[in-house]
């Protein structure tokens, strides 16, 4: 199932989606949704991004709106560095294909993809080229390819095919993002994901928030569509995993534990 037919079945049921906070879908038939999905990762922070779009705001409110420079050096160079304890410069793309590609042209042999708290991102900081989804709603067409800075060769990163450019009010957003991904990687730990799991490890396998569905894929729609109705929205998409949602009541999955589903 894709994106574009999970969310018209979430309307079908509970209409509108009226309000976003923290991990819960709040509809216009007063149900309240927790989202396991959180836009495949992008939410995963909170729907309100924090503070990023308090900066995005701030921004528009001084106009600087139009394509020229805003700023000698960009400070989501330094935010991203900071992530990945190794300095870094930064690109731009609208697809994570481009992105590995492009990281593949600089360093075929050192190009990984980083998630927060997964268990294999040990090596992301001495890997030369790093791919990284913004934890911020709103950005689902653009990845950041970051380079470490003593790999890179100017006359390459020219040559880097298909890279894009974002607002600068979109930029700052992101910035602010990834600070509040770096805080929130000393806050949240495996207390807050293995209390779920009596009840979702029967349907998930487990890795830190990450859940990948055990169920055969031919069944995986039905289970969707299963939970939607017991208000859980999970990843539509089989080969991408859902996430657990920080901060969710304990008492999140009953629904599912009393109304199972069997495959």
């Amino acid at each position: 199932m894709n994106k574009t037919e999970f969310y018209n079945e979430l309307y079908t049921r509970y209409g509108f989606v009226t309000r976003a906070r923290n991990c819960y879908l709040y509809t216009k038939k007063g149900v309240r949704i927790t989202d396991c999905y959180q836009e495949g990762g992008r939410a995963i922070l909170g729907w309100e991004g924090g503070n990023a779009f308090t900066h995005f705001k701030n921004v528009l409110c001084r106009g600087q709106v139009g394509s020229f420079i805003c700023e000698d050096s960009p400070r989501i160079e330094k935010a991203v560095s900071s992530l990945l304890v190794s300095e870094r410069k930064v690109f731009f793309f609208n697809s994570k294909m481009d992105a590995v590609k492009a990281g593949i042209l600089i360093s075929k042999d050192s190009t990984t993809i980083y998630k927060p708290w997964a268990l294999d991102n040990n090596n992301a900081s001495s890997a030369d080229c790093v791919v990284i989804q913004p934890p911020l709603p709103w950005t689902d067409t653009i990845y950041i390819l970051a380079v470490k800075s003593e790999t890179l060769n100017s006359d390459i990163s020219k040559l880097l095919p298909n890279q894009t450019s974002i607002p600068f009010a979109l930029n700052t957003a992101i910035t602010r993002a990834v600070y509040n991904l770096i805080a929130a990687l000393q806050e949240r730990e495996e207390k807050d994901w293995f209390i779920y799991d009596p009840v979702l490890t029967k349907y998930f396998e487990r890795k830190g928030p990450y859940l990948r569905p055990k169920m055969p894929e031919q069944v995986y729609d039905k289970f969707i569509l299963h939970c939607l109705d017991l208000g859980i929205a999970f990843n539509p998409n089989y080969n991408e995993c859902s996430i657990i949602p920080f901060g969710a009541d304990r008492g999140t999955f009953t629904g599912l534990k009393n109304a199972p589903f069997a495959f």
